[in-house]
């Protein structure tokens, strides 16, 4: 983890959902210590994603929107074949923080130009070269990602495939975008094939009528960063609540309010876990009766952490692009979580906040799934078939790259390789229609 950090700004000085204080007003509600700007929140409830979105988004006052330098860009490429190893690896990450004055690099700033030139090959592999290629790139950061994959393209697919490309980035923050534009621009030729859209990816009205076209998409860290959404249960056998956050008069804290499940996403996001799920069998039943008398004499609270900022955005990409081909890559777990629940977010107090979410790629899978299959039945395909709709392979980064890259331009003298030694808690998802499974692992 020491080769990846990302930093949040004052406006998220501190963890949200510390220590819970009693509250007066009612029994489903309580009240935590200000530890995010209590003034996201306002006087009127919203919804804990609503909450993270405007922290991380919002035009005016959000992480990504204005600050380009919220994602550094390394000046040169390391030169990883002339380092002794790990120490001397840590002392060059080090000072490169500390002379670049950035919140963190992302692995395919680092590990530039060979992290993306895995992917580029993974795509040439993978898509039908009989059609132009397409690219869509959510959250292009610095732009470091598309510029070496259409490096690749020109220098090593077949010309056509360079000279017919088309790469999108489809980019948040207006400050990111422009900063794509200056590093696609380093190669002029790059310029007649890129396109930036600024705008948000989970925003089914951005995608217009959509594009039915076979097309690549490319997410890389961008997962831990969408919104989520939390819910509470008192105890193992209660119901689950939705978390909603509203500021308190002193603005100094907020009001954890917990309400009934009434938001669409969250209750998909339940389903899509199964977490409802009763059991139907009469041993079971049983156990669950069990269960539910053992809760009530040792009560213990329950939390979670929805991903429904990715649910929303699977949504909106199956129904943009229905012949997409995914490929994500996200960190699969976190170390040193400190906030209660299950997939909660890493955050740490030091200086400016960093917070971002772990990936549950089994839960990904289902989302992809449920996405891709509800927009098969909105056109009209049998329900009754259940075919499945995607074909996909999860794999740790590592084994990704040692596939699809070349490992050896990573490593050092003594060898020692950051790419697969360092992110072992990393994983890439890979995602296609069953029309073009067997052009797969």
């Amino acid at each position: 983890m020491a080769a990846v950090r990302k930093e949040l700004p004052r406006l998220l000085r501190h963890a949200c959902f510390g220590e819970t204080l009693c509250s007066p007003r009612r029994s489903t509600a309580h009240t935590r210590i200000a530890l995010f700007s209590t003034r996201i929140a306002g006087e009127t409830p919203v919804l804990v994603r609503d909450y993270i979105k405007s922290a991380l988004y919002d035009p005016d006052h959000g992480y990504f929107s204005k600050r380009s330098g919220s994602v550094g860009l390394m000046p040169k490429s390391i030169k990883f074949n002339e380092l002794e190893g790990r120490s001397d690896y840590l002392k060059l990450l080090d000072n490169l923080y500390k002379e670049n004055d950035i919140a963190w690099f992302t692995p395919v700033e680092l590990f530039k130009p060979w992290y993306a030139h895995g992917i580029a090959e993974a795509i040439l592999r993978t898509a039908d070269l009989s059609v132009p290629l397409k690219l869509y790139e959510i959250g292009g950061g610095s732009g470091t990602c598309a510029k070496c994959i259409m490096d690749y393209m020109m220098l090593n697919a077949p010309s056509k495939v360079y000279r017919n490309m088309k790469y999108i980035s489809v980019e948040i923050s207006p400050a990111l975008a422009e900063k794509q534009m200056e590093t696609i621009g380093e190669v002029r030729s790059h310029l007649s094939h890129f396109q930036v859209e600024c705008r948000d990816a989970a925003d089914r009205n951005g995608w217009g009528v959509g594009d039915p076209q076979p097309c690549w998409v490319i997410m890389l860290e961008v997962l831990d960063n969408l919104p989520h959404d939390l819910i509470y249960s008192k105890d193992q056998a209660s119901s689950w609540l939705e978390v909603w956050l509203e500021e308190q008069a002193d603005r100094l804290s907020l009001l954890e309010q917990f309400k009934p499940l009434q938001d669409p996403l969250i209750m998909r996001c339940i389903d899509i876990v199964n977490m409802n799920k009763k059991p139907s069998y009469l041993g079971a039943r049983f156990n669950s009766a069990a269960a539910s008398i053992f809760s009530k004499m040792f009560p213990k609270p329950r939390k979670a952490w929805m991903p429904t900022g990715c649910l929303k955005l699977f949504d909106s990409l199956h129904w943009a692009l229905p012949k997409m081909s995914l490929i994500a890559s996200d960190f699969s777990y976190l170390p040193d979580v400190k906030i209660s629940g299950e997939r909660a977010p890493l955050v740490s107090v030091k200086g400016h906040a960093d917070i971002f979410f772990p990936t549950d790629f089994w839960l990904l899978e289902l989302i992809d799934h449920h996405c891709a299959q509800g927009q098969s039945l909105q056109t009209g395909d049998d329900p009754a078939r259940k075919i499945k709709q995607r074909r996909t392979v999860i794999l740790d980064s590592a084994a990704f790259m040692e596939e699809f890259g070349l490992p050896s331009k990573t490593r050092t003298k003594d060898g020692y390789n950051p790419l697969l030694d360092d992110f072992q808690n990393t994983k890439f998802y890979l995602s296609v229609p069953t029309h073009n499974a067997k052009r797969m692992l």
